[in-house]
């Protein structure tokens, strides 16, 4: 006869454990673990040094001016005239995320342009004039109140109006040329200490250097930016193999009116290493603008922090990300937002606290019928040169055709990837010898590398990627006769001679 077995509640209630303990507790335990060790160990520059968001390029520079708001370009002329006499290079800085000393000089004087930041709309004809040291986390709430917002920004509010035209940034925002695009025209102090204004019509020539220009023709004051209204956008998601992503683009994109914002996510798991993607597209909803919800700070900005962080030195962190990005179809649970809202969000909620490592960007434009092959060649040499990638995100951009120093000569796919790497020589060095390869992917694939960044790539990657560079620094040098604006960047690719050899 046979014997049954019966479980007894404590047993039961044992075995429920031990399932819940191998399904959720890993993730729990990684979580809290990353949360646990998440301190800030970020220090601030010494008096009479700058850095800028890589943390790998501190300075010692002779002098740090911040703009009088009041008096402005009284002061800024006077610096000029004082810089020139004294035989000092100046450089311009805002919120400093860029990456490669493009906002220091050594032992040269820096300017802060985060006071000059005043703001005025007018409504009439859709225009926002605005300081070049205004933060776009002060522009997206001021534009907000009036039912208005930002046509072409970047995908976080940190960065400054003038750093965002200095490196003609671009964003998520669909079927748009870079933000150069945006502006109407802008006041220039140029190196003898004179104002003007430049726009397609006016002073075209120095409109189009400037902008793009990381801050070598002049001190771009105000600006006459064009605005959009701010809509609610529905977001779909897709998630498809990388082999179907630019099929399902098309299809979502092509088959939806409205299409405001699109941007796509890969998995970076090393398991499955840029096979799947996450596609996101944001159509605009009918309706009153009325009825749009108040503009708020991001919500679950800790556990998306933690689960971010938990993915820069764990394989295991990589996956669990990928999994909960893949099992929420938008943040907090909602498909409908407000454009200011999605604008609406800090670098800082990811950025790294670490005092041994820092995250780098990196960017490549590629053309269309090149991206399949130049992922492959990602999937091949990032693992080989050991690069710790934590996210890579894929945008379209228009074509440009208002800047001289262009990254987007045609319609680009842009792949915006984030590295973490740590703050040694030896990581310094690796990091180089993995951009340098991926730069010369890209040249094979018809594209480029972006240019706010590490200044890891030869002079002689540079002008292949932008052949149109030794004209730009001749024309800085007739516009700058003294040199007066100069920068890191600047110092490696500018000279005369530069270009005609490997470094």
């Amino acid at each position: 006869m046979a014997r049954r077995f019966f479980a007894s509640p404590r047993l039961i209630a044992f075995a429920v454990l031990v399932l819940l303990l191998l399904t959720v507790g890993r993730p729990v335990l990684h979580l809290v673990s990353t949360a646990w060790h998440d301190a800030d160990e970020r220090q601030v520059a010494p008096p009479g040094t700058v850095d800028d968001a890589s943390r790998l390029n501190r300075t010692r520079v002779a002098e740090i001016v911040d703009v009088d708001r009041e008096r402005a370009e009284e002061q800024l002329a006077e610096l000029l005239d004082r810089a020139r006499r004294d035989g000092l290079g100046v450089s311009i800085a805002g919120a400093r995320h860029s990456m490669g000393g493009h906002s220091i000089h050594p032992d040269g004087i820096t300017i802060n342009m985060l006071p000059f930041d005043a703001m005025e709309l007018d409504a009439a004809r859709g225009l926002l004039r605005v300081g070049s040291g205004a933060l776009w986390s002060d522009v997206i709430p001021f534009l907000d109140a009036a039912g208005w917002s930002v046509a072409v920004m970047q995908s976080n509010k940190s960065f400054t109006v003038g750093g965002s035209l200095s490196v003609n940034c671009h964003g998520w925002q669909y079927g748009r040329p870079p933000i150069a695009s945006t502006v109407e025209s802008f006041r220039l102090m140029k190196a003898d200490g004179a104002v003007v204004r430049c726009s397609r019509t006016e002073n075209p020539e120095l409109f189009s250097l400037a902008l793009g220009g990381y801050g070598l023709f002049g001190i771009i004051l105000e600006v006459d930016l064009r605005v959009v209204p701010n809509r609610p956008y529905r977001l779909t998601t897709d998630v498809v193999p990388a082999t179907e992503a630019l099929a399902t683009y098309h299809e979502r994109v092509g088959g939806a009116a409205g299409t405001a914002m699109v941007y796509a996510r890969m998995n970076v798991d090393p398991d499955h290493f840029l096979d799947d993607v996450i596609l996101s597209v944001l159509v605009e909803e009918d309706g009153p603008v009325e009825g749009l919800p108040p503009l708020s700070e991001q919500g679950l900005v800790g556990l998306r922090r933690t689960i971010f962080r938990g993915s820069a030195e764990s394989d295991y962190g990589k996956k669990l990300r990928w999994t909960a990005e893949t099992q929420l179809s938008s943040p907090g649970g909602e498909t409908v937002f407000s454009r200011n809202q999605l604008l609406n969000e800090p670098v800082e909620v990811y950025a790294n606290r670490s005092a041994d490592s820092t995250d780098i960007l990196h960017e490549y434009f590629v053309p269309e019928a090149s991206i399949a092959g130049f992922i492959d060649g990602l999937r091949r040499i990032i693992p080989e040169e050991g690069g710790n990638l934590l996210n890579v995100t894929v945008r379209h951009i228009e074509e440009d055709t208002d800047t001289f120093l262009r990254y987007a000569d045609r319609p680009m796919l842009s792949l915006v990837m984030l590295f973490h790497q740590e703050r040694t020589d030896a990581g310094e060095a690796a990091m180089e010898k993995l951009t340098r390869r991926l730069i010369d992917a890209a040249l094979a694939a018809g594209g480029r590398h972006y240019l706010p960044y590490r200044l890891h790539a030869t002079p002689e990657q540079f002008h292949r990627a932008y052949p149109m560079a030794r004209e730009f620094f001749r024309r800085k040098r007739e516009h700058d006769p003294d040199g007066l604006f100069r920068n890191q960047f600047h110092t490696k690719y500018g000279g005369a001679d530069v270009g005609s050899q490997e470094d």
